[in-house]
């Protein structure tokens, strides 16, 4: 079985991350977490990467003095990693547009709203479910698409909804929607790695 190497990007706790170690990287699924990547130095999911015993490092594009100098020694890192799958595990900063060319199809992420709603530019964390909440839908839920330019605007790999009761708070609802996604996104990892994904006309046929 191939084992390909993948990197998480997050920003916070890390729970997507989690779901991630316990269903891909401690299974022989033929998948390895071999790096983790955080924008934050008090992000805690850098303590589950620890205690799961794989590398972690800090980027942060204020750490170097140009965008060009940020990407390449982003590049750098997932290159010398031999990185062949990216994960955005509630990763809250922009991922660079070359990283993005040099990993076209390769990079997937999870996000709180069924896609297309509720969803691109200002659209994450609590405010997704604000929202939510204020439109006054009966179902949210969950979305893992590929990343591409366009924020919240890449192929959809899988969905799974969420019923949205009307007495619902925005913590409660962000808590049944974050139990969905760590459902999800380690089956999209999991289908990642069985090679059964094919991407026509920003559609993703799962095989």
């Amino acid at each position: 079985m191939k084992n390909i190497k993948i990197a998480v990007m997050i920003s916070g706790g890390g729970t997507n991350l989690q779901s991630l170690i316990d269903e891909v990287h401690n299974k022989s699924v033929g998948g390895e977490i071999v790096l983790v990547v955080s924008n934050r130095e008090d992000a805690y999911g850098l303590t589950r990467a620890k205690r799961g015993g794989i590398k972690s490092i800090v980027i942060n594009r204020k750490q170097y003095k140009s965008d060009s100098e940020y990407e390449q020694n982003l590049i750098n890192t997932l290159e010398e990693a031999k990185v062949e799958l990216i994960v955005l595990a509630g990763y809250l900063a922009f991922v660079p547009i070359e990283v993005i060319k040099k990993y076209e199809n390769r990079i997937i992420n999870i996000h709180p709203s069924l896609i297309p709603s509720f969803c691109g530019k200002g659209f994450y964390g609590e405010k997704v479910h604000q929202e939510a909440i204020r439109r006054g839908v009966k179902v949210t839920g969950a979305t893992v698409h590929f990343v591409n330019k366009e924020m919240d605007g890449g192929p959809i790999i899988i969905q799974k909804d969420v019923k949205v009761d009307f007495n619902d708070t925005v913590e409660s609802l962000q808590k049944k929607v974050l139990k969905v996604e760590h459902e999800i996104l380690p089956l999209a990892v999991r289908l990642f790695i069985d090679d059964r994904l094919r991407i026509s006309d920003n559609r993703v046929n799962v095989l």
